[in-house]
Parts: structure tokens; C-alpha cells; sequence
């Protein structure tokens, strides 16, 4: 009997399964994590009024633990004993550093997930990647995104947008903007642009990524770039530097290294640097920015 991806009625993922080694580092990071975040008591707050929060989450820790290690300066006036209704407007993978937003009561948390949803936060983000030096400097990829039969995420071919999964969900749309800060140490690092950038050259995924020659030499160069998401699917910015060549620095589950330059990776080098959007309440554009995780300074520090 032929499997029913065999018969083609179910779309075939155009990235790699998660490599068997992903599963003993998933559960050792796993285990840390959940330490780290018992333990974690008191959150870095890059902003606050009375209606939200901004965070920088560190790497290593589960999102959930920054509702409680929120420190309530401004819990509601008056009564103290009542606590705010604290909501994470946006979520960041477990070993993802960098802005989180944390609303204090429903009717602000609806507009921002909302928000969220509706891809009106502009964010960006910053990721070490170790893989081949892409040809271009910008580039908007595009592609479908979905769970596969084992319940992992991959990247879909463009033309299966909309087609069902074997898991009954749908293969949805995701596009990412990336711009190259520097590759092996040469370049210039600068702030994100506020402009979208249109003119630049874009890939819509339509099958497997080519498979580059596996030259070492050729595919251990360091990248560093810089991810301007215009949607949020889980993984995203993840599973498309895995597509194009360059996959995340200790990023085990898509295909990064484990080690680098002798040292074991305990997590995967991507930060949530920057986030813009309207606020809820006064209607202005607010802009936040996180302070650099020790690899960004460390990279930055190289260049130029």
C-alpha cells in the first residue's frame, strides 16, 4: 500500500527532517531550560506603562516564566493586592533572546495579539548563521509552511499554500526579508532600516533547496544577518536560513552545528532585536530596541 504523500495527495516538505542527533540536544537544552526558568525572578524591562511591558527575554529560558518574574512597579493604581492581568502579546522559542511584550489587561491584550497576528508589528531580528555565503545581500524569500507527517515543521513549496497535512492542518504562506551584516568577519554592522524594502530580489520556494556541493571549506563561513519577518509562523526565520544554505549557529533541529570554533553551542544564536508597531492605547508608533546578546557584540566587534 502506498503511503498517501507517496500517492501525492498529501504535499512533500522541501526541507530536511530534524537530523537524529536533534533529539538528545533538544532534551538536554530542554531540561536546562526548565531549571533556568524556575529560577528566573526578575525581568530585564526595556519599557513600561500602565498598559504594557517590554522585555528582553534571555536565551535559555521558556517565555511563560517572564509573566511571574515581571516586576509589578506599576500593578494597578490603588489596590496593590490586585495584580494586573499580565498576557505575553507575542511568543520567542525557548533559545531566542530579545523583545517580548507583556500586556496588563484584556482589552489591551486582544489588540495586541491582534496586532501580532495581523503582521502589523514590524520586528526584526538578528541570527549567526554558519553555512554558505549567499550570493546576494538582500533577499525576500517566500515559501509555504506547514507540520509534516511527524509532527515537525518544514518549508513547502509556494504552490502548496492551502493543500491539507496529514496531521489535518493546512500548509500556510511565509515570507522573510534578510538583509547580510557580514560574512566571515568583513562587512558593517548598521541599525535596521525603517524603510520596506521593495526593490530587492525574491525566491518563491517551488522545490528542495539545491543541494550545494558539501566542500567544507565552502560551507563553514560565518553569516551574520539580519531577518525582517513579514509573517510569524513558528520557526520561521529559522527554517528559511536552513533553506537558503545557511543554517543557525547551534540551531541542531535545522541543520546548524552543534559546535563552532571548538566550543559546544548551548542554544542557537538568534535575537529578537527590534520591535515598532501602534500602541494600543495612545494610538503613537512606539519603537523598541534590545540590548545585544554577547555573540552580537562579539561579531560586530570583528567587523570592520
Amino acid at each position: 500500500v502506498m503511503s498517501a504523500a507517496a500517492t501525492g495527495e498529501y504535499p512533500c516538505p522541501v526541507s530536511p527532517p530534524y537530523p537524529a542527533v536533534s533529539k538528545d540536544v533538544e532534551l538536554r537544552r530542554a531540561l536546562t531550560a526548565s531549571a533556568r526558568s524556575g529560577a528566573y525572578s526578575s525581568a530585564a524591562v526595556v519599557f513600561e506603562d500602565e498598559w504594557l511591558a517590554v522585555v528582553d527575554k534571555p536565551a535559555g529560558v521558556y517565555c511563560e516564566a517572564l509573566l511571574s518574574a515581571l516586576p509589578c512597579s506599576t500593578a494597578s493604581s490603588g489596590d496593590p493586592s490586585s495584580k494586573p492581568n499580565l498576557h505575553l502579546a507575542n511568543r520567542l522559542d525557548r533559545d531566542t533572546s530579545g523583545l517580548m511584550v507583556i500586556t496588563k489587561c484584556n482589552k489591551v491584550a486582544a489588540k495586541l495579539v491582534k496586532a501580532f497576528t495581523e503582521h502589523k508589528v514590524k520586528k526584526t531580528y538578528l541570527a549567526l548563521c554558519i553555512g554558505y555565503p549567499p550570493a546576494w545581500e538582500k533577499i525576500k524569500i517566500c515559501s509555504g509552511h506547514g507540520r509534516s507527517k511527524h509532527g515537525a515543521w518544514r518549508v513547502y513549496a509556494m504552490s502548496d499554500v492551502g493543500r491539507t497535512l496529514p496531521g489535518g492542518s493546512s500548509v500556510r504562506d511565509m515570507s522573510t526579508k534578510f538583509e547580510v551584516l557580514g560574512t566571515d568577519g568583513e562587512g558593517q554592522y548598521r541599525e535596521p532600516s525603517n524603510v520596506d524594502i521593495d526593490d530587492i530580489e525574491s525566491i518563491t520556494v517551488q522545490e528542495k533547496a539545491a543541494d550545494q556541493i558539501s566542500n567544507v571549506d565552502v560551507k563553514n563561513h560565518m553569516i551574520f544577518v539580519r531577518a525582517y519577518p513579514q509573517s510569524g509562523r513558528t520557526h520561521q526565520i529559522r527554517l528559511h536560513c536552513q533553506y537558503l544554505g545557511f543554517p543557525i549557529r547551534g540551531d541542531v533541529k535545522y541543520g546548524g552545528v552543534i559546535e563552532w570554533n571548538g566550543v559546544d553551542c548551548d542554544g542557537h544564536a538568534l535575537h529578537a532585536e527590534s520591535l515598532s508597531f501602534v500602541h494600543p492605547v495612545t494610538g503613537l508608533l512606539v519603537t523598541f530596541r534590545a540590548p545585544l546578546p554577547s555573540w552580537a557584540n562579539e561579531t560586530i566587534s570583528t567587523m570592520g
